[in-house]
């Protein structure tokens, strides 16, 4: 498994990771989700993602920490809170440090900004970034982060005005036709020396096209290609999981191989956006 080093923070990680989607972001179905996170630290997947609000997706996490306590220390383990003001986002991060049976989190991220005001509730007085900045700072979180897949114009401001040590954002080809977070919200957050990790990179599974050649792992290596720190994505079965971190350590494209699969997507970028609301 190919591996990085996460922005600043100094942290080498695996540069695919197992996304919260898939069977993870279930409920009752624990011999599945075991099986998919299994194959994941067996092929040498490092990053796990996950969120409060993902279903059953940290207890699926806890139930291997608690059985496997050894490998919990080489894992980055992360979660997101959807509370916008401080108490709820403690609660949030009590709840998700006690279902992920573990003492704390390597990244908690702001999840899901879309609006101005998202911004203005989670920045003012009592907010949720005075949770994520103390949770920092106690050392129960080793790193705050935020997400977005709505408005890149919103997460770009996020990225500037909050001290965050990661962005959350999609990175697939659409996105690079309609522009926004790769044109906008990437060049603060490298202004800023933030790690940019990808997401909705498959398009929730819609973007694979087998008459066109369009595979996974060609998205992936499309969204690697993109100067991102790392790709995320939500697998179903091990299988999955095996042909995500095959992906890691194919070749990166080519400028040419990228503007060619781009231009596969131009006739409905803007349609195939549809995690942005837009149609």
């Amino acid at each position: 498994m190919r591996m990085t080093k996460l922005g600043n923070l100094g942290s080498e990680i695996s540069v695919v990771g197992l996304g919260g989607e898939g069977v993870l972001r279930t409920y009752d179905r624990d011999d599945e989700a075991q099986s998919v996170i299994l194959e994941a630290l067996q092929q040498g997947i490092t990053y796990c993602d996950c969120a409060r609000v993902y279903s059953d997706s940290e207890r699926y996490y806890g139930r291997v920490w608690k059985n496997k306590p050894k490998l919990r220390a080489s894992i980055f383990q992360t979660s997101k809170s959807a509370s916008r003001d401080k108490d709820g986002a403690l609660e949030d991060l009590s709840s998700s440090l006690q279902r992920l049976q573990t003492d704390h989190l390597d990244l908690w991220q702001i999840h899901d900004v879309r609006t101005e005001e998202d911004l203005a509730r989670i920045s003012g007085p009592g907010g949720a970034l005075e949770a994520f900045i103390s949770a920092k700072e106690s050392g129960t979180v080793k790193n705050i982060g935020v997400t977005g897949h709505h408005d890149p114009h919103i997460l770009s401001k996020a990225v500037e005005q909050w001290p965050v040590d990661t962005v959350l954002m999609p990175v697939n080809p659409v996105e690079e036709l309609i522009g926004g977070f790769l044109t906008e919200t990437m060049v603060k957050a490298e202004e800023k020396g933030v790690a940019v990790i990808g997401m909705k990179v498959l398009g929730a599974g819609h973007y694979i096209v087998p008459g066109l050649d369009i595979t996974a792992q060609l998205l992936v290596r499309y969204a690697l290609s993109c100067g991102i720190t790392l790709a995320i994505v939500g697998c179903s079965s091990p299988q999955e999981v095996i042909e995500l971190s095959a992906a890691a350590d194919l070749p990166l494209l080519t400028d040419t191989e990228k503007n060619q699969v781009t231009e596969l997507f131009a006739p409905h970028a803007r349609k195939m956006a549809f995690y942005r609301g837009v149609i």
